[in-house]
């Protein structure tokens, strides 16, 4: 399917992506980066804190490193809000090659899940961080100009249309169709 959709038609569909669930949602895709341009798409896979996907490229090819040289964990795993990607992509074969870890049916809006706010998936939880998610010329590639528009527009910045990072806090496998919320932080004592 080349035919992209005009930013008019994307903004016809922001109700049903606002229309996310605010907490107790639901993993929909999870995809592997094997290489540049290569993925999978597991049922289930494992997630941790010193690889953050099992098999996905991100320690190898994070643009964002440590002082000590490693991959950054703030951009560990990459999540973009399944509405918006039905919506961009029209088609389910062609989530994957927006370059997002995991689609998730949750409202991933700054008014519903700020930095350091904990998400519990599978047996996993994850830790939003604050590394801005940006449509890029890929991005453009695959899905059109008016959709790199729609989701780096105002309004896509707050609703965080083309997605979040998030970094492991506790080792865990996750599947499709896991249940996906907020988590209280517990206090130091």
């Amino acid at each position: 399917m080349n035919d992209h959709l005009t930013y008019r038609e994307l903004e016809a569909g922001l109700d049903q992506v606002r229309s996310s669930p605010r907490d107790d949602g639901v993993l929909q895709m999870i995809v592997v980066r094997t290489e540049r341009g290569l993925r999978r798409t597991p049922e289930s896979c494992m997630i941790s804190a010193a690889a953050g996907l099992e098999g996905d490229h991100w320690s190898r090819t994070c643009k964002m490193r440590t002082e000590d040289g490693l991959a950054h964990p703030d951009m560990q795993i990459c999540m973009m809000n399944a509405r918006t990607i039905e919506l961009i992509a029209q088609d389910r074969d062609r989530w994957a090659i927006a370059g997002d870890n995991l689609f998730i049916d949750l409202d991933i809006s700054h008014e519903n899940v700020a930095p350091r706010q904990t998400l519990g998936i599978g047996e996993a939880l994850i830790e939003i961080t604050a590394v801005p998610h940006n449509g890029c010329a890929k991005f453009i590639d695959r899905f059109g100009k008016d959709a790199c528009q729609f989701v780096n527009s105002r309004t896509g910045k707050e609703l965080r249309l083309r997605g979040i990072y998030a970094r492991v806090i506790q080792d865990g496998r996750i599947a499709v169709g896991d249940r996906i919320g907020k988590k209280a932080i517990a206090s130091a004592a």
